[in-house]
C-alpha cells in the first residue's frame, strides 16, 4: 500500500503520527500526476515547487509540535474556479487566460489555515457551464474509469484526481449538480452543501442564487472533516449563513441498525422512461440497504420536479448574463484591439467566450429582456417557490430524500457534442436541490456492465448535512464500492 491508498482521514492520521511525512506523500502525489495526467488532462495548473515548500514546513511543525492542524500536510486540489492567491485562476476560459488573483477563496483559505497543501487547480467546463469537463477551452478531461468517457462536470477535473488517486480530496462547485453528478461517474462521495453553509467568497460567480463550494473525497467521513472545516459565517459573502454545524460522531462503534428510526423517502418522479437499467436497480438496491440498516423507507412526492429542468435553465442563464457582464476586455484577463472601447468589448468576448457560455449568455439575457421578463423569469421565480415548498412538505414526513444522480453512467466523450438539450438533461435529478437550496451528498452504490461507477444522491432539509453524511457513512461501513480504485496504470495510457 502507498500513501495514495489511504483515505484522507487516513492519511491525515498516519501525518500526525509520524509514519509518513507531508513531502513523501506530496511527492508521491505530484509523481503519479506527472504519470497520469498527461492522459486524464485533470490538472490545469500544477504547483510543484511550491506544495513542496509547504510540505517542509508542514514537516517542520509536525516534528517541533508534535501535534497536527486539522489537515497539516495533507495535499489537496482546488477546481479552478476558486481563487488561490498568486495561482493562475481561469474558470476553464480563455477570456481570464493568465489572471492571477490576489486573494484566496475563504473555503479554500480555510483549509489552508488548518494545514492543507494545495498542489494544483483542476480542469472545469468553461464558467462551471457544463455536465462534462468537455466545454473547457483548455481541452477535456478523461474519466479514470475509462478514458474515453467523460469525468461528470463540471467538476470533472477535480473528481478524477481524486478517483485517479492522485490527491485524497478535491474541492468543487455545484451550480446544478457539478460535484454530485461527477462524483457518480467517477466513483466518489460529493457533498453540496446547503447553500449559505459554505462561503462563496473567491468563488467565481456563475449563478449567484445557486452556486455552492462542495467536497469530492472518497468516503463520507472525508467529506464531514472538509466540512467541518470550511462551514460557517463569513463577513465577506452576505449570503453564508450562521448557523451551527453539528456533525455525527462518525467515529463511534456501529450498532446492528445505526439508522434506526431514519425516514427515507423515495419519489417516483426520479424514476423515469429512459433511465438506465442498471442505475435504477443500483440506486433502488442501496435503498435496501439502508433499510437493512434501520432506516424506514416510505414514498414521497415532489410533484413540481419535471418543471425544474426549464426553471434552472432559465434563472442560471440569467444570473450568468449579468455576472458575465465583468468580463469586458478591460478589467480582467486579455486585452484583444480595438479602435474603440466597445469595439474592444465585442472582439474580446466574442473571441474568447466558449460556445456553450455565449449561449447561456444569450439566453439568460433574453429572459432578463424587456418584454419578456414576466413571462420568463419572473415565472421561473415562481415556480422555484413550488419546487422548494415540494422539498418543504416531503421533510415534514422523511429526513432523507433518495434519487439517482444522473440517468445514466459516465458516457463517451463527444456523446452530446451536438444536441446542447441532451447535455442539459443529464442534470435532471441534481438541479432541484439547488434550486430548493437544499443538501446533497452523492456516493457510489455499485458499478454498471461496463464497469463504470453507478452513483446514488441523498437530500436533507437545510443545514441537515448531519443526515447526510450519517446514513453515507453507515452505508459505507456494510459496503466496499467507495473502496473500490480503476485501474489505472502507465501501460494502460
Amino acid at each position: 500500500m502507498t500513501p495514495l491508498d489511504l483515505t484522507l482521514s487516513e492519511l491525515r492520521a498516519a501525518l500526525a503520527g509520524g509514519e509518513l511525512s507531508s513531502r513523501q506523500v506530496t511527492r508521491a502525489c505530484l509523481d503519479r500526476l506527472a504519470r497520469l495526467d498527461p492522459a486524464l488532462h485533470a490538472f490545469l495548473y500544477v504547483a510543484g515547487e511550491r506544495a513542496l515548500a509547504e510540505a517542509e514546513q508542514a514537516d517542520r511543525r509536525l516534528r517541533e509540535e508534535r501535534r497536527a492542524g486539522a489537515l497539516l500536510g495533507v495535499p489537496i486540489a482546488v477546481k479552478d474556479v476558486l481563487a488561490v492567491e498568486d495561482m493562475p485562476c481561469t474558470a476553464g476560459s480563455k477570456i481570464l487566460e493568465g489572471f492571477l488573483p490576489p486573494f484566496t477563496a475563504t473555503a479554500v483559505r480555510r483549509l489552508q489555515e488548518a494545514g492543507a497543501i494545495v498542489i494544483g487547480k483542476t480542469n472545469t467546463d468553461e464558467f462551471a457551464m457544463g455536465s462534462s469537463t468537455e466545454n473547457s477551452a483548455y481541452g477535456p478531461t478523461r474519466n479514470p474509469w475509462a478514458l474515453d468517457r467523460v469525468p461528470g462536470g463540471s467538476s470533472g477535473g477535480s473528481a478524477a484526481a481524486v478517483a485517479a488517486r492522485i490527491v485524497p480530496a478535491g474541492l468543487g462547485s455545484d451550480t446544478g449538480g457539478s460535484v454530485r453528478q461527477p462524483a457518480a461517474f467517477c466513483g466518489l462521495t460529493g457533498l453540496k452543501p446547503t447553500y449559505g453553509r459554505v462561503s462563496r467568497y473567491g468563488l467565481i460567480a456563475y449563478g449567484s442564487s445557486l452556486d455552492c463550494v462542495g467536497t469530492l473525497t472518497r468516503t463520507a467521513e472525508d467529506a464531514a472533516l472538509l466540512l467541518a472545516i470550511m462551514a460557517g459565517r463569513d463577513p465577506l459573502d452576505s449570503t453564508s449563513a450562521d448557523r451551527p454545524l453539528t456533525l455525527p460522531d462518525l467515529k463511534a462503534a456501529p450498532t446492528s441498525l445505526p439508522l434506526r428510526g431514519l425516514r427515507i423517502g423515495v419519489p417516483d418522479e426520479y424514476f423515469v422512461a429512459g433511465m438506465q437499467a442498471e442505475v435504477e436497480a443500483g440506486v433502488r438496491t442501496a435503498v435496501a440497504a439502508l433499510a437493512d440498516l434501520g432506516a424506514e423507507v416510505l414514498p414521497v412526492s415532489l410533484p413540481h420536479t419535471e418543471y425544474a429542468l426549464p426553471v434552472y435553465y432559465l434563472l442560471a442563464p440569467a444570473e450568468a448574463s449579468a455576472n458575465l457582464a465583468r468580463y469586458d476586455g478591460i478589467r480582467y484577463g486579455p486585452r484583444l484591439a480595438g479602435s474603440s472601447p466597445q469595439e474592444v468589448m465585442a472582439r474580446t468576448r466574442g473571441q474568447r467566450f466558449g460556445a456553450e457560455v455565449e449561449r447561456r449568455i444569450m439566453l439568460g439575457t433574453y429572459a432578463l429582456s424587456r418584454g419578456y421578463y414576466e413571462a420568463y423569469y419572473a415565472q421561473a421565480q415562481k415556480v422555484r417557490t413550488l419546487i422548494r415548498r415540494d422539498f418543504e412538505a416531503a421533510f415534514e414526513r422523511v429526513d432523507l430524500i433518495a434519487a439517482p444522480v444522473a440517468p445514466s453512467t459516465a458516457f463517451p466523450l463527444g456523446a452530446h457534442s451536438d444536441d446542447p438539450l441532451s447535455m442539459y438533461l443529464e442534470d435532471i435529478y441534481t438541479l432541484p436541490a439547488n434550486l430548493a437550496g437544499v443538501p446533497g451528498l452523492a456516493f457510489p452504490v455499485g458499478f454498471d456492465g461496463q464497469g463504470l461507477p453507478v452513483g446514488m444522491q441523498l437530500m436533507a432539509a437545510p443545514f441537515r448535512e448531519d443526515l447526510l453524511l450519517g446514513a453515507a457513512h453507515a452505508y459505507q461501513q456494510v459496503t466496499d464500492w467507495h473502496l473500490r480504485a480503476p485501474a489505472l496504470e502507465e501501460a494502460n495510457l
